[in-house]
């Protein structure tokens, strides 16, 4: 579809919306659609909205509409060397650049890098009058006052169509190399603090069944010479091995699809194990901690969200489970308030995917 047709369709859409007030569900391709609460409302198909718009790869920026596929994206970093360095997870194959900054979700090299959030430096939004927005740009230092951009990343399309967004990308690593350990989980998160504050190249880390397996990647005199200190195991095809963590369909994961809750904890990467029952998973040094229980004997939401509290992080229903009772950790009184003086700002008539974070917004 032409842009210049996209965006005038799109702009009659909302704009029919709003003054009926019907809600609109903004999806692309639909491989996140499970993420959140439920969504209802007529649809807003982004993926005729495609293309890269600028890529300069000696920028080490790229911009594109928010229909094109992430493999596209991919596809021509990877040509020129270069990466998504945040490694955005698909979750099918028709995963979009709108749906990633939408959701907001990083890979295993988070610990590393930062977050989606960190990489994203501009952004164009059509928001529920029908204008269109401009944040940020192209460069890290454009921002005056508050980052809207980064704002984006995790609203799960509940502001707004991002129709463009400029992301930093990065140089692939020169060498790679991942190595596997026997530990407890108690001592899986002590060696990763400790190794956290080394000059390691420590790229990803996933302890799961009493197996820490860490990725070191970089300069190849700094992964020698890492390996030589640590030690450990060499990880056969270790690419798939993070592709599966990434992705999901390592097999820890695959206990959602027998009806279990999966539930992601974000903790102090410090917090000891937490007394909870199920299966655990553990990622970014610590810090992002998957518990899988079954519904009928595992710990309610109230305990796991209370024992993520007490060590100062929260919980999410990330899949599966009963969604009745709140997918995202409720917030504070007064963060609440802004959520909502948010969204009034950017979609008075409260049409963009309703509900898919909380109730009233």
């Amino acid at each position: 579809m032409d842009p210049q047709d996209f965006k005038q369709q799109a702009r009659a859409q909302i704009l029919g919306a709003a003054a009926e007030s019907r809600a609109l569900e903004i999806c692309g391709g639909s491989s996140k659609r499970w993420y959140g609460q439920e969504v209802q409302g007529e649809l807003l198909d982004t993926r005729g909205y495609s293309g890269v718009i600028d890529y300069e790869p000696t920028e080490l920026v790229i911009t594109a509409r928010c229909g094109t596929p992430l493999v596209e994206i991919e596809s021509l970093l990877a040509q020129h060397q270069q990466m998504l360095a945040f490694e955005p997870p698909h979750f099918g194959s028709n995963a979009t650049l709108g749906g990633m900054l939408a959701s907001g979700l990083s890979g295993p090299a988070r610990q590393a890098v930062g977050s989606l959030r960190d990489f994203v430096l501009g952004t164009v939004l059509m928001d529920g009058k029908g204008d269109m927005l401009h944040f940020g740009g192209q460069v890290m230092k454009n921002v005056a006052g508050y980052d809207v951009s980064r704002l984006l990343a995790g609203s799960l399309g509940t502001l707004g169509l991002i129709l463009e967004a400029s992301v930093k990308v990065l140089p692939r690593p020169l060498a790679v190399s991942s190595r596997r350990f026997a530990m407890t989980q108690a001592e899986a998160i002590r060696s990763l603090n400790q190794w956290g504050g080394q000059p390691l190249p420590l790229s990803a880390s996933c302890w799961h069944d009493g197996m820490l397996t860490i990725r070191l990647a970089g300069a190849e005199a700094a992964v020698r010479a890492a390996q030589h200190k640590l030690g450990g195991e060499a990880v056969a095809d270790d690419e798939q091995f993070w592709r599966a963590l990434r992705e999901q369909t390592h097999s820890f994961f695959a206990g959602v699809a027998g009806g279990k809750a999966l539930w992601r904890l974000s903790l102090p990467s410090i917090a000891e194990p937490l007394p909870l029952a199920g299966a655990i998973l553990i990622e970014w040094g610590g810090a992002q901690r998957w518990l899988l229980a079954d519904e009928g004997s595992a710990p309610d939401a109230a305990a796991i969200r209370a024992a993520a509290s007490a060590v100062g992080g929260h919980a999410t229903l990330y899949r599966g489970g009963d969604k009745s009772v709140g997918v995202f950790h409720p917030l504070s009184p007064a963060v609440a308030q802004i959520h909502r003086r948010l969204k009034a700002g950017f979609d008075p008539a409260g049409i963009f995917n309703r509900g898919r974070m909380y109730p009233d917004f």
